[in-house]
């Protein structure tokens, strides 16, 4: 079988994985020297960012291609929203490996995590193209399985706690999606994603019944990896274990990994409709309800990200509830703006333990009068949570908000609007209880004693606001991405 390949449009899935290993070889020659990890992750992640450049230039209706059999069909397929989502994985998990370089780690460790952190990204990135049920579900479970040690790297009890948790539902998953593959493979005939195989078998009604199942299954399985209610348990306990930067990661790279992986098979789930979609909309109202819901109850900063990536994931797949064309874009709009928020959190989070402790950190009562105290640090943390809302000043967060729901009204979807606009209600008051808190007056007047920031946060503070200040002026730029 000959099989022509364009390495090329590969670059930005194998430079990630090559990265990953000329770490651990760095590591081998020179031990102990987290610098050169840390200059190598830097330049492997800018180099794989800057190859994803062709195809968020590429034409709407001319993907790139590569792996392709000589019949025509290809398995690896990069699209528009395809590309912008392999950007934001790759740009996203180099901010967060900027972010931890300050962090202390075990000098033995060090080199492990950032191979992690590059095989996570690596696979983050493949499985949004992979057009082939095999790479698909090893590349989905690349970008799963190296996060649990990223979480257990803070070796506290809570931190052993959560990659438990994450260990446990990984396994459970990745079970759940192997037998939907498998099913996708009995009703098809076929190893690939592909729209024709799915007209063939749907036309058959026995067949049709398996592979509703299959998607049904499949459904569930990714629905772990977003943090989608009910399959959401591990993500508070893994966020409150793992370091900031850690749970940085888990709430951007690993979720643009879900979803590019979700859709994959966004089409096929148009082509089978019925209880599938039934399915999505049910997994969106619950997603939404419940992470608001336990948002509105938590103390923790951390605890309250999880439970907001489960809110914002209800929200991502909403659009896919619907038969429209524009719901896969609509989809990765919302994605985008919940990375840039949730980096901007997140950064700002980090800056803050590092001057004054995890313990003041992640609770809300340490960060009360911030906005005073360090007003450019409140206003990147206040801005990140006012976009996650979706309330002004913060547009983008509010545009984002209205691609999500635009076809879900256009197809009259009447009872999932309504769900919709009473989880925005209990958005806005989970998130403000904290921007509230960021912005409130001290009681203890006397200012505390605070250790200057690092210099390399202080210079991210410096980049964030801008960029969230440009952002949400004009949204159209970081939606570019996907057009």
């Amino acid at each position: 079988m000959n099989i022509s390949i364009d390495w090329a449009v590969l670059l930005p899935t194998l430079i990630p994985a090559l990265g990953a290993v000329l770490v651990l070889l760095v590591d081998a020659i020179v031990p102990r020297r987290r610098t050169p990890h840390f200059g190598i992750a830097v330049v492997t992640l800018g180099a794989a960012l800057a190859a994803t450049v062709p195809a968020v230039l590429q034409g709407f209706d001319r993907p790139l291609r590569s792996l392709c059999l000589p019949e025509g069909g290809c398995f690896y397929v990069v699209d528009e929203v395809g590309a912008g989502l392999q950007a934001a994985a790759i740009a996203s998990a180099l901010v967060i490996v900027v972010m931890a370089a300050p962090v202390r780690t075990q000098k033995s460790l060090s080199a492990i995590q950032l191979s992690a952190m590059l095989a996570a990204t690596a696979g983050a990135v493949g499985v949004i193209a992979a057009r082939d049920l095999a790479a698909w579900l090893v590349l989905l479970e690349l970008a799963t399985l190296p996060t649990i040690f990223l979480v257990a790297l803070r070796a506290r009890r809570t931190a052993i706690d959560g990659a438990l948790n994450l260990l446990v539902t990984s396994l459970l998953s990745f079970a759940v999606t192997a037998m939907g593959v498998a099913m996708w493979f009995a009703a098809t005939g076929e190893a690939t994603f592909d729209a024709d195989v799915v007209l063939a078998a749907v036309e058959v009604p026995e067949t049709r019944r398996v592979l509703a199942a299959s998607l049904m299954l499949i459904l569930a399985g990714v629905g772990f990896k977003l943090s989608l209610a009910p399959f959401h348990l591990w993500t508070p306990e893994a966020y409150a274990g793992a370091s900031a930067p850690m749970t940085a990661f888990l709430a951007t790279v690993s979720k643009v990994a879900a979803l590019g992986a979700l859709l994959v098979v966004a089409r096929p789930l148009v082509l089978v409709g019925g209880a599938t979609l039934v399915a999505v909309g049910v997994l969106a109202a619950l997603s939404m309800t419940v992470g608001n819901v336990m948002a509105l109850r938590a103390d923790d900063t951390l605890r309250f990200m999880g439970w907001s990536t489960i809110a914002q994931g209800g929200w991502v797949i909403l659009p896919l509830l619907t038969a429209s064309s524009r719901a896969v874009h609509a989809a990765a709009a919302y994605l985008l703006v919940y990375l840039v928020a949730t980096l901007a959190v997140f950064i700002a989070l980090i800056c803050i333990a590092h001057q004054q402790g995890r313990d003041a950190m992640v609770s809300f009562e340490g960060l009360r009068g911030l906005g005073r105290r360090q007003p450019w640090t409140g206003a990147v943390l206040g801005l990140g949570l006012l976009m996650l809302a979706g309330l002004p000043p913060a547009i983008g967060g509010l545009l984002g908000k209205v691609y999500a729901l635009q076809p879900v009204a256009d197809q009259r979807h009447w009872v999932m609007l309504v769900i919709a606009a009473v989880n925005v209600m209990l958005g806005v008051a989970a998130y403000l209880r904290w921007v509230w808190q960021i912005f409130s007056s001290v009681r203890d007047e006397t200012p505390a004693r605070e250790l200057r920031a690092h210099p390399l946060h202080q210079a991210m503070l410096a980049i964030a606001l801008p960029v969230l200040v440009l952002v949400n002026l004009m949204p159209q730029w970081l939606f570019v991405l996907l057009d």
